[in-house]
């Protein structure tokens, strides 16, 4: 993962000002007659005293153009395109702009204001701002020290002349113009030795810079080349914010990190507490008090566990959880292999019945089995059915091994289904994952004969870390996120 995000950042932006993010629309005009509207504007603001008329610039050839764009736009130069405000000789307080004043990871004007008097004024505080405008240093401009200006100042601004201040002409987006010169291409062009000067800093001259080439898409398009960039910068920042909680639990919990990451959320170490949570032991209580109901009036049967000591507990968990038996919360149904002597138990695909082929094709996951037995097999009891949204854990020969059904299914004698009693109290993927940090404790309770056993009854009595029904969402949730991530984390270290 280390370096992806950067790399797709650059791949979203160069895709974006080739027109690949983004579709052509009829409707959205020709960049031709935008050209022609930003000349006439420009040609104005000329005639107003408001900005300087230029030499003319070099017509483009096809050897200038680095990649094809789509049919309605135009390649530029970036002098058609956007003017400055001039400069001046400061004579009052003002906010001074100058390379550190740009936080360049992120490409934002810093919060803090530099506020200077005149008589202290640097000699390179001369270049008008305005809000809107692009800033972009022109010294060593591969680190980025470039923004929008955004915001409104205490006094003035006024940018130093290591800046090229662009205002842009009506028609052309200055969040478009910014993503470009952001991009890998303009970023090729702007470094280039030829453009570059400069041993210890290298700096590129307003001459090289606004005779740059920029592909020109219709308006309509700019905006929404800049809300797709906008949506899959979003989605990549919240890819590299994952990526670096990855990379402190990597660190923080050695060896595997999966296994490491699972035991870290069944002790509540991945999640906050909320007070709007609730209490799992009240919740328990009260579902509690409705089985007792139920025993009463014989329509369940009493089947008392043991109390949990301190010697049952394995670790410390958060004050709003509670520590249960699992037979408490699951039931457990044993698996079945019908007799293959009796054809009526496999004449039809009535029930899927499923084995270990099952989830060596499909992994975790079941939406299907291979194998199918009859309701003649099933009988007249429904408690040999597993319902989807269980878990199937393995209790002999491969103890321990686990899988979800997304189906009802039945399974082979090797299999156990483990099925919330109660889906207020527990969700199903929360102990989907707390099975797979109990292998090794079902290893140690396992009873041996020829082969290792674990008992449903044996199974039952493991105590199992209860948290509030929301953050057992919230756990799931976090751990459906990080352990894709962990995963491809790992194949890269290892490789």
């Amino acid at each position: 993962m280390i370096g992806i995000c950067d790399d797709l950042r650059k791949s979203v932006l160069q895709a974006a000002i080739q027109g690949r993010l983004t579709q052509q629309l009829p409707e959205d005009g020709d960049a031709e007659t935008l050209y022609a509207e930003i000349q006439k504007e420009k040609q104005k603001l000329i005639k107003e005293g408001k900005i300087k008329k230029e030499k003319p610039l070099p017509e483009i050839t096809d050897d200038d153009i680095p990649f094809d764009i789509p049919e309605n736009w135009k390649w530029v130069r970036l002098k058609e395109i956007v003017y400055n405000n001039g400069q001046i000789t400061p004579y009052e307080t003002f906010s001074y702009i100058d390379i550190g004043s740009i936080d360049n990871i992120h490409q934002k004007l810093n919060q803090i204001e530099n506020i200077i008097e005149p008589d202290k004024a640097p000699s390179r505080a001369r270049k008008i701002v305005k809000q809107g405008d692009i800033l972009y240093s022109t010294v060593r401009p591969y680190l980025h020290n470039m923004c929008i200006v955004d915001k409104t100042f205490l006094h003035t601004p006024i940018a130093s002349t290591g800046f090229a201040v662009m205002s842009c002409f009506n028609g052309v987006d200055n969040r478009f113009l910014f993503y470009y010169l952001l991009s890998p291409d303009f970023d090729a062009y702007a470094n280039a030795t030829d453009n570059a000067k400069g041993v210890a800093y290298p700096a590129i001259n307003d001459d090289k810079l606004y005779k740059a080439i920029v592909p020109l898409p219709p308006i309509s398009e700019q905006r929404r080349i800049v809300a797709r960039v906008d949506e899959l910068m979003a989605k990549i920042d919240e890819m590299e914010r994952t990526e670096k909680d990855i990379t402190a639990l990597y660190e923080a919990f050695p060896g595997d990190m999966k296994a490491s990451l699972l035991q870290a959320a069944i002790q509540g170490k991945l999640t906050e507490q909320l007070p709007s949570d609730g209490d799992a032991g009240t919740l328990y209580h009260d579902i509690q008090k409705e089985k007792q109901r139920l025993i009463k009036e014989w329509k369940i049967k009493k089947k008392p566990l043991p109390e949990i000591t301190d010697d049952d507990i394995p670790f410390d968990i958060p004050d709003n959880w509670k520590w249960i038996r699992l037979a408490d919360v699951v039931e457990i149904r044993n698996g079945f292999t019908p007799s293959k002597t009796n054809p009526i138990f496999w004449s039809s695909k009535d029930i899927p019945w499923f084995t270990v082929i099952d989830k060596n094709k499909q992994g975790p996951f079941i939406s299907s089995t291979e194998q199918y037995i009859s309701n003649n097999a099933v009988g007249i009891s429904s408690d040999r059915i597993v319902p989807k949204d269980s878990v199937l854990l393995c209790c002999t020969a491969s103890i321990g091994e686990y899988a979800y059904t997304l189906i009802d299914l039945t399974t082979n004698q090797q299999w156990n289904g483990l099925t919330p009693k109660d889906i207020k109290l527990l969700y199903s993927k929360y102990l989907f994952y707390w099975v797979q940090t109990k292998k090794n404790d079902m290893l140690d309770s396992a009873g041996t004969t020829t082969f290792p056993f674990l008992s449903t009854k044996k199974l039952g009595l493991f105590v199992f870390p209860l948290p509030p029904l929301a953050e057992q969402k919230r756990i799931v949730e976090k751990l459906d996120q990080l352990l894709p991530l962990c995963n491809s984390m790992k194949e890269a270290i290892d490789a």
